[in-house]
């Protein structure tokens, strides 16, 4: 199969196209660095020429509010017209576990108006929602960082592997049309302020965490909105094997 990942250049985009070139798939990488934009629509014309399957796993370079949703839903829309005018017969959306809980969340808004679009352009779909990757934890205690205190609230959440992630999309890229999501996750869940400190135990650097409610981007999320239900993938791999091995 012709397989296009649009965001083939980003941190799951660069290993599903990996995983789907090791499958044997000819594979597309397509982004604004190799002439393709989603944005605009330049260059999707000729990316999906021939094309059976489309991923998408962009990501908008802005997550103020009315930024991110005017990134997905354009996007979208020219992704799927684009789509339709090839022949594309499968359209595979990367998205998040609890994304349409949070009505408050301007970014989460954006990336339900995408889903919107993909599930009412006409293009046989599937949608996986991913928890929170392991790889953010780290910028996400920056970002909470004053002097040597990290502070991070309670906030339950089930992150996983990006990897792990790569390959649930991959997968879903090689399958049939779901009509619907999926939902997936780690194998456990913590409390972010727990998480810290488990990243800090691993890696010293001199700085501690200190749980704090009202501390940073995720402070105001619902309980229980970030890790998924009960229909939930749980992925194999744990939190502390990965920060032994990154």
């Amino acid at each position: 199969m012709k397989i296009v990942v649009v965001g083939g250049t980003g941190l799951i985009g660069s290993q599903v196209v990996a995983l789907l070139r090791d499958g044997g798939h000819e594979v597309v990488a397509a982004a604004p660095s190799t002439g393709v934009d989603t944005l605009t629509g330049q260059g999707l014309a000729q990316a999906l020429k021939g094309a059976d399957v489309v991923v998408d796993v962009s990501n908008s370079p802005s997550f103020e509010d009315e930024a991110a949703l005017d990134f997905f839903t354009r996007s979208a829309q020219h992704l799927i017209a684009a789509e339709k005018e090839a022949d594309v017969r499968h359209h595979v959306t990367l998205s998040i576990v609890g994304v349409d809980q949070v009505p408050d969340y301007g970014y989460y808004r954006a990336k339900v108006a995408q889903e919107e679009a993909v599930r009412d352009g006409g293009v046989p779909y599937s949608i996986v929602r991913a928890a929170q990757f392991f790889e953010f934890i780290a910028p996400v205690m920056g970002m909470s960082a004053q002097g040597v205190e990290v502070h991070l609230p309670p906030t339950r959440l089930r992150p996983i592997a990006s990897a792990d992630v790569a390959a649930a999309v991959a997968e879903a890229a090689q399958g049939e049309p779901s009509y619907g999501v999926r939902n997936i996750a780690g194998p456990e869940v913590h409390r972010l302020d727990r998480l810290g400190e488990i990243t800090l135990a691993a890696k010293p650097d001199g700085r501690t965490v200190v749980t704090d409610e009202n501390a940073g981007l995720f402070a105001s999320m619902p309980d229980g909105v970030l890790i998924g239900d009960e229909t939930a993938h749980l992925a194999a791999t744990r939190y502390e094997d990965w920060l032994k091995r990154n």
